[in-house]
């Protein structure tokens, strides 16, 4: 089984340290939780990542665990990396992922 490279776009980087922070003005700790957690999930991704179906274009989202969050990720088979391009709100309107991934 091949394994594969996680990279994390700036821009997902971004929603993670975003949300982080929201969490933890709601909960001491929840933010910490969240990021570990979204980690975890997002690293998890090197082995496997074709088990997640794809959604749009050939973008494929993987659910973070106990929260109701889902990081975008795309598999780029070239260079056997998987690109994390954004973590978005599963409450939110699915058009915001397509702008967030539209220059894909």
């Amino acid at each position: 089984m091949k394994k594969y490279k996680v990279k994390i776009e700036p821009e997902a980087l971004a929603d993670i340290q975003e949300i982080t922070d929201w969490y933890n003005e709601a909960q001491a700790g929840l933010g910490k939780r969240f990021q570990n957690t979204a980690i975890k999930q997002i690293n998890s991704l090197n082995k496997d990542p074709q088990i997640y179906a794809i959604r749009y274009k050939e973008i494929r989202c993987v659910v973070i665990k106990k929260f109701p969050y889902m990081a975008h990720f795309f598999i780029n088979d070239e260079n056997n990396t998987v690109e994390v391009l954004a973590v978005i709100s599963t409450d939110r309107n699915p058009k915001i992922w397509k702008e967030k991934t539209s220059e894909h």
